[in-house]
């Protein structure tokens, strides 16, 4: 039996999320780890500058969603809140590349639903069914017990990783509390729009304070390097594209269907990562990744249940 348009659609979307989210993780590391650009800062600008360009062209010219624009000056601050957290995430998770595998990095990011939980009790004070928070216990299990069995640990990499996995989830939580108002709601596309510029505004002078040989590191590299630059520019419309295919899956598939190609994807991602940079794992941090993706199903679906 053939398969449907929508099928084929679909499944070309997810091909698309995957390939976009991996190719961006696998390129950070490979930049930050392997290549010698070691400017997390910069990193995080290019790609924030990628995500305004083609926001504004893929909104304003290719029409993939209507334009939303701003109602005043509040809804532009809570933006700017907004896109600092953003940055503080992403910053946050490419500076723990430098000192982390992928793998390890992938098993500490599968904790944002613990983190997510956290800050909407703390800060709405939100709860959920007791069977829900019971299901949280699996995902920070796992990550201990990863931690134990990962032979690249690094302390500060790890604080890193698990401070960008807070801000993501400080984030959403944040992002539902300032835009709850129907007049300011904007979907995840018009809010990169809005956001982007703003963080490369933050980006820009704090790469240039903290990172201060970027500029000239960076064309050394490009002259030794041909492919530096390309390199650069693909790393950068990859972290536009794992946004734009992230929409668009999570716009044509259920909630449900999201979470398990999400978790997939880590999976996917952590296999590749092994494979490419030939970092060591033990049966104790694959148990501890295992555990905690099992966690992070569990909780979904005690979510989904006690909704």
């Amino acid at each position: 039996m053939p398969l449907s348009k929508d099928a084929i659609f679909i499944s070309s979307l997810v091909i698309l999320w995957y390939s976009s989210n991996i190719g961006v993780l696998l390129l950070n590391k490979f930049l930050l780890s392997n290549y010698g650009f070691r400017f997390p800062i910069f990193l995080t600008m290019c790609h924030m500058s990628a995500c305004a360009i083609l926001s504004y062209f893929s909104i304003v010219f290719l029409k993939v969603v209507p334009l939303q624009t701003l109602k005043s000056k509040p809804q532009l601050l809570k933006i700017a809140t907004l896109s600092l957290v953003f940055c503080a995430s992403v910053v946050g998770g490419n500076i723990s590349l430098r000192y982390l595998a992928v793998s390890f990095n992938q098993a500490v990011g599968a904790t944002t639903p613990f983190f997510t939980a956290l800050f909407a009790y703390l800060v709405t004070f939100k709860r959920e069914a007791w069977l829900t928070y019971a299901a949280l216990v699996p995902v920070v299990a796992g990550v201990v017990i990863a931690s134990g069995g990962e032979p690249g640990f690094h302390l500060f990499g790890f604080i890193m990783c698990l401070s960008a996995t807070a801000a993501r989830a400080f984030k959403s939580v944040l992002q539902g509390i300032l835009l709850s108002s129907e007049g300011e709601k904007l979907n995840s596309m018009n809010l990169l729009l809005y956001m982007s510029p703003i963080a490369v505004l933050v980006l820009l002078p704090a790469s240039l304070v903290m990172e201060p040989n970027v500029m000239e590191v960076t064309l050394e590299l490009g002259r030794e390097h041909r492919f530096m630059w390309l390199l650069l520019f693909v790393n950068s419309v990859l972290a536009y594209s794992a946004n734009l295919s992230n929409f668009l899956v999570t716009k044509h598939t259920s909630a449900l269907t999201l979470q398990v190609l999400g978790n997939a994807k880590g999976a996917v991602a952590v296999v590749i990562s092994i494979l490419l940079f030939r970092n060591p794992v033990t049966v104790m941090g694959i148990g501890g990744y295992t555990v905690t993706v099992m966690g992070v199903l569990a909780y979904g679906e005690a979510k989904r249940r006690f909704r």
